[in-house]
């Protein structure tokens, strides 16, 4: 068995809002292009200034120190999983997952339904659909899906 080359750390909101909101723009560029880059550089600031503050993240980060992915949790609400594009596929997502399981008995998220590797990560985690909806949260023509997984 190999050590994960990665460990888990609690979000330091003094030196961790640029990167994170840097590593979520390069991320969202892959998994929600549909959105185009205008939309996401907007709300790249409002990932350090206000989306970041309000939630419990935890970041997976190398051992160099640089930051490999995120989860940020609302309760038990999964605002936002992300793993920076050259390092997915390393079990990285998985783990921040895990973290958020032993911390909550149930968890919640929505996903574009255009993300479709998402999807396919959270089905294959054990989440079950429970809705959908067919406008995003700024009533944009990009359908979400509510998953939930229980204890």
């Amino acid at each position: 068995m190999t050590t994960p080359s990665f460990h888990i750390r609690a979000h330091d909101p003094a030196s961790d809002p640029t990167c994170l909101s840097a590593l979520w723009y390069a991320a969202s560029l892959q998994a929600h292009a549909f959105l185009g880059q205008e939309k996401l550089l907007e709300h790249k600031a409002l990932i350090e200034t206000r989306y970041l503050p309000m939630a419990e993240t935890w970041v997976a980060e190398a051992p160099d120190g640089a930051p490999l992915g995120f989860i940020s949790l609302l309760e038990g609400y999964i605002g936002g999983l992300f793993v920076a594009p050259e390092a997915q596929g390393r079990g990285i997502g998985r783990a921040l997952l895990d973290l958020a399981r032993r911390q909550r008995s149930a968890l919640e998220l929505e996903v574009y339904v255009e993300n479709e590797r998402a999807l396919r990560v959270y089905l294959a985690y054990g989440f079950r659909e429970i809705s959908r909806r067919e406008v995003d949260d700024e009533g944009l023509p990009h359908a979400n899906i509510h998953l939930r997984l229980e204890a």
